[in-house]
């Protein structure tokens, strides 16, 4: 009885671990590619040294089910400083001030990044309607026009298509047949959509305005999400020139979806790809992102601050911005009164 009864033990101790195993297999499947590290901003304000009021904002990324942000390290020569959140799409965002005379103001935020892939291929038929907090992402804004030559691209681009799933797909194929990647404009674009339009070029925050207000104008719930690259190789990586910005639609029933037709055409522009040898990419992009790269912000445009900045609203909110005795800093990219430095420690 003993030797049968210690069999069956071994062989549901066995099942156990042969279960156990399999299950963490799946789980580790279901999670899908990861990047992992250490992500450190190191920020300068060069200003007067008796200048009493200097301020600086940074986007301050948080976990969510696709990132993990953790172990963060705020350190600096700052009066104040603290975590706020802004008003309308509830990004977040560091703080800080000095009102004492200094030769030089800095900060240093860093923190530990675990970012997954994005994937929401599996669309299903679903009849349900546009959820009130959504709608607003259906209606042009300052800097997201719907009228004009956007509606007329718009019309054109979804013309016989009914479902939200087939505009969101017909706006973003718009995009990249129309558009080409500009490698001289300044930083991530400026987001002007009617002059991105026009010229038919641009960065990603151009391609991703030209995505955001044609789908708009289509009926199709649509935002734009900021971020920041992950370095791709072990060890140590510069992130400084990293920043990017891709698009999020609404499918009703379903959930934001990603997309990044700009991703699209830096890549046929580095692998001199013409569309029908860039057909895999293209598809890979429309409802998924890689995991190099973690959310800072989404939504904002032509917005204010938390605390409010003096210098009007923001273009958009992906880079840090810094104002001094009341006037805003040069914020995209050109490294002059707002010097930062961004750096990657891969965990691989």
């Amino acid at each position: 009885m003993k030797t049968t009864a210690y069999r069956i033990f071994l062989a549901k101790f066995a099942f156990i671990l042969i279960f156990s195993a399999v299950f963490c297999i799946k789980f580790s499947e279901s999670m899908g590619p990861q990047n992992s590290g250490t992500v450190e901003f190191t920020i300068t304000i060069d200003a007067p040294e008796e200048s009493k009021d200097v301020r600086l904002w940074v986007p301050y990324p948080v976990s969510d089910r696709d990132q993990s942000i953790g172990d963060i390290k705020i350190a600096g020569n700052y009066d104040n400083q603290g975590i706020y959140k802004e008003p309308g799409d509830g990004n977040m965002a560091l703080y800080a001030e000095w009102k004492s005379p200094a030769e030089e103001r800095r900060l240093t935020i860093s923190f530990k990044a675990t970012a997954m892939e994005r994937v929401r291929k599996d669309f299903t038929p679903n009849q349900a309607g546009i959820p009130a907090e959504v709608e607003r992402y259906t209606k042009a804004e300052p800097l997201i026009p719907t009228d004009g030559e956007v509606a007329k691209a718009a019309l054109e681009a979804t013309k016989g298509k009914k479902t939200i799933a087939e505009k969101a797909r017909a706006v973003y194929d718009w995009v990249v047949e129309n558009t080409v990647r500009d490698p001289e404009a300044q930083g991530c674009g400026l987001g002007n959509v009617e002059v991105t339009i026009a010229k038919k070029s641009g960065k990603c925050v151009d391609l991703s305005s030209v995505f955001v207000a044609l789908a708009r104008a289509a009926g199709v719930p649509a935002r734009e999400v900021f971020g920041l690259r992950l370095g791709k190789e072990p060890g140590a990586s510069d992130l400084t020139k990293g920043h990017h910005c891709w698009g999020e639609f609404y499918l009703p029933g379903y959930g934001w979806t990603p997309v990044d037709p700009a991703d699209v055409r830096k890549k046929m522009l580095e692998e001199k790809l013409d569309l029908d040898h860039a057909k895999d990419i293209r598809e890979y992009y429309f409802g998924a992102v890689d995991q190099n790269r973690i959310v800072l912000g989404k939504g904002e445009r032509g917005h204010d601050l938390n605390p409010r900045q003096n210098g009007g609203p923001l273009n958009y909110f992906m880079y840090p911005y810094a104002e001094v005795d009341g006037k805003g800093l040069e914020w995209l990219a050109a490294q002059k009164e707002l010097k930062y430095k961004v750096s990657f420690l891969s965990l691989k």
